[in-house]
């Protein structure tokens, strides 16, 4: 099995995973604010939301991200930042935003947020070449949509 995608009739899943896309589809469009308030309308956990928010989609969503926000920090060093530039668009990734921390104890703080849809990488993927990166440090998907 290559692309780790199942297509499964929801009858024999637990009924939760089909609460999550409920609470996510509220917070969508703009029924209840917070993720408290949806896990808590449809019957669910917010661990259990989160937990399975980004692997659980209805067949009228793309099981594929579009954007991703992923959060890291750099090693504050001469051409770490540039590296990072260099390796995301050898993926495929449009950068939308980069807000860089100023360096404190040597690293700086970075959030990215990634137009993918041209990438032909999942995010865990991309999560674990960035992990790669000499001079960068907790890298982690932040969100996916």
């Amino acid at each position: 099995m290559q692309s780790g995608y199942l297509i499964v009739d929801k009858r024999i899943l637990p009924g939760y995973y089909e609460k999550v896309l409920q609470a996510r589809e509220m917070l969508r469009e703009g029924k209840v604010k917070e993720v408290s308030e949806a896990a808590r309308l449809v019957g669910i956990s917010r661990s259990t939301y989160y937990k399975y928010k980004d692997y659980i989609f209805s067949p009228g969503e793309s099981a594929e991200c579009s954007k991703a926000v992923f959060s890291l920090l750099l090693r504050h060093e001469p051409g770490i930042l540039n590296a990072l530039i260099t390796a995301l668009s050898e993926l495929g990734a449009n950068i939308l935003t980069i807000t860089q921390s100023l360096p404190i104890g040597g690293n700086a703080s970075v959030l990215l947020s990634l137009d993918t849809s041209a990438m032909q990488l999942p995010a865990q993927e991309v999560l674990t070449r960035l992990s790669a990166l000499r001079g960068a440090s907790s890298v982690k998907l932040v969100a996916i949509e």
